[in-house]
C-alpha cells in the first residue's frame, strides 16, 4: 500500500510557509509504541487499500512514526526498506480527518527524511492534487511513473534525498 488519492492525508499545510520541511523536528511526532497499535489500526481504516500485514510488521519492528494531539495518535507514517537500494519507501501515511491541515503529514515526512540513510520515496495517484502539493511542498520531486499501479492510472513516484545528501 502506498499513499495516493486514497491515502487518508487529504493534503497538509506546510507549517513554516517556506515550501520546505520544517528545519526543527516536529515535537508532535515520535516513534510508535505498542499501546498505539489499536489507534493506528483505526486510522488505517481511512485507506481504501490498507495493508494490515505490512502495518503489523512495521509495528513489530518499530519503524512506524506517529503524530500525537492531546496524548492521542492522530496520524501515522509507515516506512519500509526500499527494495535493492539504500533508503526508505513510505508505504502508508494517514492523518485523521479532524487533524488535517495542521502540518502533521509534513511533520511525519520531515521526520522520516531526517532519519533515513538514503533517499525516501513514495507514490501518489496523479489526480490527487492535495497529496502532490504536500509532497512537493516538503521537497519531494516526481522521478518516475509506475505503470498500472492503480486500476485507473499509473502512479507518480516521488523521491527526496536526506538533507545531508541534497
Amino acid at each position: 500500500m502506498t499513499p495516493d488519492d486514497r491515502d487518508g492525508t487529504g493534503g497538509d499545510d506546510d507549517r513554516d510557509g517556506t515550501g520546505d520541511a520544517a528545519p526543527d523536528p516536529d515535537p508532535r511526532v515520535r516513534p510508535a509504541r505498542p499501546p498505539d497499535a489499536d489507534r493506528i489500526r483505526e486510522l488505517q481504516s481511512h485507506l481504501r487499500r490498507p495493508s494490515p500485514d505490512l502495518l503489523e510488521y512495521g509495528l513489530v519492528v518499530g519503524t512506524a512514526l506517529v503524530s500525537v494531539a492531546d496524548g492521542r495518535v492522530v496520524g501515522y507514517l509507515l516506512p519500509v526498506d526500499a527494495p535493492n537500494r539504500p533508503g526508505l519507501h513510505v508505504a502508508e501515511l494517514v492523518v485523521a480527518p479532524d487533524h488535517r491541515r495542521e502540518g502533521r503529514a509534513s511533520g511525519l515526512l520531515a521526520a522520516v527524511v531526517a532519519g533515513a540513510d538514503g533517499p525516501v520515496t513514495l507514490q501518489a495517484h496523479p489526480e490527487n492534487d492535495a497529496a502532490i502539493a504536500l509532497y512537493e511542498g516538503v521537497g519531494f520531486e516526481v522521478v518516475d511513473r509506475r505503470p498500472d499501479a492503480y486500476a485507473d492510472a499509473d502512479a507518480l513516484v516521488f523521491r527526496r534525498a536526506p538533507p545531508d545528501h541534497e
